[in-house]
């Protein structure tokens, strides 16, 4: 996953300091127009959701019961869109992290912005990258045989509301973790725990067919909500015999993102304002 630091702005001192939304779009616009500095990087991160993807159709596509008629691509795709948004998290913890650990987020202080502004940047400019990271996806998908039938516009816009909803979501933890983190070494863990966070839900396999404990966590678990939603939206077919997580995924997939939210916002904002961790040696 790629690592994108934010440049710093020019001058700390400003006659007419920027307002909070003004300095946040261009916090935003230059951490993007730093990817060109990281074009390889920052490319293998939007095509690795692809890899996945590609992996798993060759490993297990004709290996998995899926109902009759229906195609396991068309079970993957959709699921790997939400796992595209879980990825996002390793991204914006390593990118907070980076920034922390060169000063460039103390730099920032001493501007005369609002912190709000600095954490806001950071946010559109993942949030940014994670839609470029679904529409690679979504192309790669068709390539690979995904069909959507009958798609409604607002079927459509509903799915990528709760993809983003759920991105949103986790880049506060990410943000909370990154700004915590003494150096971008020490959040290498994070890479560890999104993949048992991916696997252990209902995108690759029908939670029904894991051991009673683990499918009880894949089917509440946030990305098994967001995929199963999504894959409905886009008029996808659920795993047969889905329990009440399956059933009520519409619901959690909503809730789990806002739960997380109100949860970690306040963390992570907190967090960068008061420098809470001490990063010396």
């Amino acid at each position: 996953m790629s690592t994108t630091t934010t440049p710093v702005l020019g001058h700390p001192h400003s006659i007419h300091p920027p307002g909070v939304f003004t300095a946040a779009w261009v916090i935003a616009g230059r951490t993007v127009g730093s990817w060109r500095e990281q074009l390889a990087t920052v490319v293998i991160t939007w095509l690795f959701p692809v890899f996945v993807t590609v992996l798993f159709l060759g490993l297990f596509g004709g290996a998995l019961r899926v109902p009759e008629g229906t195609a396991y691509v068309d079970f993957l795709v959709p699921g790997m869109l939400a796992v595209t948004m879980l990825f996002g998290l390793e991204t914006t913890t390593l990118s907070a992290a980076a920034d922390s650990a060169l000063g460039i987020n103390d730099r920032f202080r001493t501007f005369p912005i609002h912190s709000a502004a600095i954490v806001l940047g950071r946010c559109l400019a993942d949030m940014l990258s994670s839609l470029v990271g679904l529409t690679v996806m979504v192309a790669f998908g068709f390539l690979l045989g995904w069909r959507v039938p009958d798609l409604s516009p607002g079927s459509a816009s509903a799915a990528l509301a709760l993809l983003l909803l759920l991105r949103f979501a986790l880049l506060w933890i990410g943000l909370y973790v990154g700004y915590g983190a003494k150096s971008v070494a020490s959040v290498a863990y994070v890479q560890i725990l999104v993949w048992p966070l991916a696997f252990f839900s209902s995108v690759f396999v029908n939670p029904a067919t894991m051991p009673a404990w683990l499918g009880a966590v894949a089917e509440f678990s946030p990305v098994s909500a967001t995929a199963s939603t999504v894959r409905g939206l886009l008029g996808g077919t659920s795993w047969p015999n889905v329990g009440i997580g399956g059933e009520f995924a519409p619901v959690l997939a909503v809730a789990w993102p806002v739960l997380l939210t109100v949860v970690f916002l306040p963390l992570a904002a907190r967090r960068f304002r008061d420098g809470a961790v001490d990063r010396r040696d």
